[in-house]
């Protein structure tokens, strides 16, 4: 019973999705779409057709229902325009592409009058693998294919491909479109391939295909979206726009010679093609694509005034297109080629026959396999005849006597060529082994035969050099007819390197090029809302931008450098000699660069540079002493300092507090709680303070310093008992002497301590909001 209800379900489901379908494909009329009597002309259906279409462009209609009208509109005229499918609709009223799912009209037809089915009953209008289009098959893609052959390939010719699933309804609408379209492309040469999601997934993310239906372009290994309606019309320009800008040239009367003559300097053919059409024919463009590492491409258009000269010179035929080709010489065309139909393997066919010139420059390793292969087989041996020379006026005319030998060859076995000696210095020095390295005074042509892929050769040089001489031309020719009876007459070997690629020069033009398509590109996507193709593109761009910006503003902000210098640079530089032995033995990383410290004195005329307007990130490290203290202090403040003099934010002044006592005591106002010294001597504050060894590191950029207060360490002679009882007056008073000048020298015992601290930005700061002024005196009581 279930059963039985799951297949009436399933049939009446299936009904009604056919009954939908047939009532659609019943409403669509072409006749009345464009709005003609069935009788119409096929020049009025034309007239209707541009008008309706120019109205209802989707670019220029902003109506929502724009893209659909203009899908019919099209569909119509292509039924309309088309004998076979025009009289398919009027007999039966529909074709092949009006009925629905593209199968023949029995079927369903007949369900309500006899209530039967057969096999293709339960086959629903998917896009299913069991009812996949058979002329699809072919072209389907896999990951695989698509890496080792499309990708290759597409370096040669565009690709179009169709992105599709199961279940796609909107697939089957476009199905016609794509059909017509697919079997004009195949014709020109362009690549096909399909899709399909549910198989397919990782080439479809690797395409960065989200959505079906959708097509794609694949042209030099980058793939280009398809943002139109999809019209025959569109889909054709769309690869039309793959191909890179710039692949034919435009020539008239002002620029011929320009073009032909270009030869030498590009190393290439150049083939004309004169047509009546403004444009440059889609199958001309795509030829000139294939084949653009091996001959310049030319377009002259018939039509206009201004390359009327042209076609006299060349007695052209304006009834057909003609194609020409011209190598060396620039006012004879070496082949030509003239028919009214003229068909992709033609043209193929006649481009591979004059790919080279007739003796053309080896400029690269690539052009030397193509022009003399390696010898596989007897019968496929091929020699190829090389003259050595130069660049220079004096070689000219030897290589025009060349270069007329070349022409007047007919033997396929022989290849002639020539090299730059300057330009193929390693090359020329193999085959000149027995010979002057130096360039010659006159040319050289040697005979060789390519061995093995590895670049081994069998070569004779001709004797007797070549200046272009009568005697020199029999000579050779003579010597190439020896060599058709007996080729081992190639008595030298040698392996030969790999030559020097002479267009290297031009790949930044090339990535300039490049870079501008990418742009365009770019744009386009943008232009399109593409936004899932293009968001990963805007992310690292935003990336870099806030990177950027992040490194400048915290560079803006951060402290000075030597706040954030590391412990480790503290630790790796030693103490000067002769330093305090309890303080620790490494400092700064950087040596110093002096064997000396440079000290100065703050006065009122140094004080604006040395500290007001100090430049951000470095610091004066300020000793304050007395004039009697002055040399004791000084020499133990050098010994300190010494191994931090490597850093180029450190400077080093020193402060006589005689005479500015009232600047020191402003300053430290700001330092309160690390002043609590002499306390026990000061607590009435009768004496004043004493300030000698105090070191002051002051930021002037920041307003901030650093205070060491002085700690004595040496030992104190005062204490000791004296060894003789009473002892004289004078006695004291020496060794009072000498307790006092020890005391003064150690105050600075642990200034590398303290420095070292400074350099890891460890110490406490002590800010001040401005810097008081250094030009009052203090008068020495």
């Amino acid at each position: 019973m279930r059963m039985m209800v799951l297949l009436l379900s399933v049939m009446m489901v299936n009904v009604l999705l056919m009954d939908a379908m047939v009532e659609s494909t019943a409403e669509f009329d072409p006749y009345k779409v464009l709005g003609v009597t069935r009788s119409a002309s096929q020049a009025e259906i034309k007239k209707v057709y541009k008008r309706l279409a120019k109205e209802w462009h989707p670019d220029k209609n902003k109506n929502p229902e724009a893209e659909d009208m203009f899908i019919k509109i099209t569909k119509s005229y292509e039924i309309l325009t088309n004998e076979e499918k025009r009289a398919s609709y009027d007999r039966y009223g529909q074709t092949d592409n009006t009925h629905p799912y593209g199968r023949g009209h029995h079927g369903f037809r007949h369900f309500h009058d006899n209530f039967y089915f057969d096999e293709s009953f339960f086959h629903f209008p998917f896009n299913n693998k069991g009812g996949r289009d058979f002329a699809d098959s072919k072209y389907t893609l896999h990951f695989n294919q698509y890496i080792s052959e499309v990708v290759p390939d597409s370096f040669k010719r565009p690709y179009l491909i169709k992105i599709t699933s199961d279940w796609c309804f909107s697939c089957i609408h476009i199905e016609p479109v794509w059909k017509e379209t697919v079997q004009e492309l195949e014709t020109l040469g362009i690549g096909i391939g399909v899709v399909d999601v549910g198989y397919e997934r990782r080439l479809a993310n690797h395409l960065g295909a989200h959505q079906t239906p959708s097509f794609l372009g694949v042209v030099n290994g980058k793939v280009a979206f398809f943002h139109y309606a999809v019209v025959k019309g569109h889909l054709m320009q769309f690869v039309e726009d793959l191909l890179p800008q710039r692949l034919v040239e435009k020539v008239t009367d002002k620029n011929n010679q320009e073009f032909l003559k270009s030869w030498h300097e590009l190393n290439k053919p150049h083939v004309l093609l004169f047509d009546q059409v403004p444009s440059v024919p889609l199958l001309y463009k795509l030829t000139a694509f294939a084949y653009k590492d091996y001959v310049q491409f030319g377009y002259v258009d018939q039509g206009l005034s201004e390359t009327a000269d042209l076609l006299r010179k060349f007695n052209i035929n304006t009834y057909a297109p003609t194609m020409l080709v011209f190598k060396e010489d620039v006012e004879k065309p070496a082949d030509i080629i003239q028919a009214k139909g003229m068909k992709k393997q033609i043209i193929d066919e006649f481009i591979s026959n004059n790919k080279f010139l007739l003796a053309p420059r080896l400029v690269n390793q690539k052009l030397f396999d193509e022009l003399c292969p390696v010898k596989q087989f007897h019968r496929r041996r091929k020699y190829c005849v090389l003259l050595i020379t130069g660049e220079e006026e004096s070689f000219a005319t030897g290589n025009e006597a060349f270069l007329s030998l070349a022409s007047a060859n007919t033997n396929d076995v022989l290849r002639f060529a020539y090299v730059y000696q300057r330009r193929q210095q390693p090359l020329c020095d193999v085959l000149l082994k027995n010979k002057d390295s130096t360039l010659p005074q006159v040319d050289q042509v040697v005979i060789l035969e390519r061995r093995n892929g590895a670049g081994k050769i069998l070569y004779k040089p001709v004797s007797g050099g070549w200046n272009g001489s009568k005697e020199d031309k029999h000579k050779l020719l003579e010597e190439l007819e020896r060599l058709q009876k007996d080729p081992s007459i190639l008595n030298n070997d040698a392996v030969l390197p790999e030559l020097n690629n002479e267009f290297t020069s031009m790949f930044l033009i090339r990535w300039i090029y490049t870079a501008y398509d990418y742009l365009a590109e770019i744009i386009d996507d943008l232009l399109h809302n593409n936004w899932r193709e293009v968001m990963p593109l805007l992310s690292l761009i935003f990336s870099a931008l806030f990177i950027l910006f992040g490194t400048v503003v915290i560079q803006a902000f951060s402290d000075s450098s030597e706040e954030k210098q590391p412990k480790t640079k503290a630790k790796e530089a030693s103490k000067a000699e002769n330093g305090s032995p309890n303080t620790s033995s490494t400092s700064s990383s950087r040596p110093p660069k002096k064997n000396f410290v440079e000290v100065t004195e703050l006065t009122d005329i140094t004080y604006t540079s040395n500290l007001v307007k100090l430049r951000p990130g470095h610091i004066n490290v300020v000793l304050v002493l007395t004039d009697p203290t002055k040399n004791i202090l000084l020499s133990k403040f050098a010994k300190e300092v010494y191994s931090f003099t490597g850093s180029f934010t450190l400077h080093f002044s020193f402060l006589n507090v005689d005479k500015h006592g009232e600047w020191m005591a402003a300053v430290l106002e700001y330092a309160q709680d690390a002043m609590q010294i002499d306390t026990d001597e000061d607590e009435a504050g009768s004496r004043k303070l004493d300030y000698t060894g105090y070191v002051l590191a002051l930021n002037g950029h920041k307003k901030y310093l650093c205070l060491f207060k002085p700690v004595y360490t040496g030992e104190d002679l005062d204490s000791k008992p004296e060894e003789e009882g009473g002892g004289s007056r004078s006695r004291k008073g020496t060794t009072r002497s000498r307790s006092t000048t020890l005391q003064i020298h150690h105050k600075l015992d642990r200034l590398g301590l303290w420095m070292e601290r400074l350099m890891e930005g460890t110490l406490p700061r002590y800010y001040v909001p401005a810097w008081p002024g250094l030009d009052k005196i203090t008068v020495n009581k």
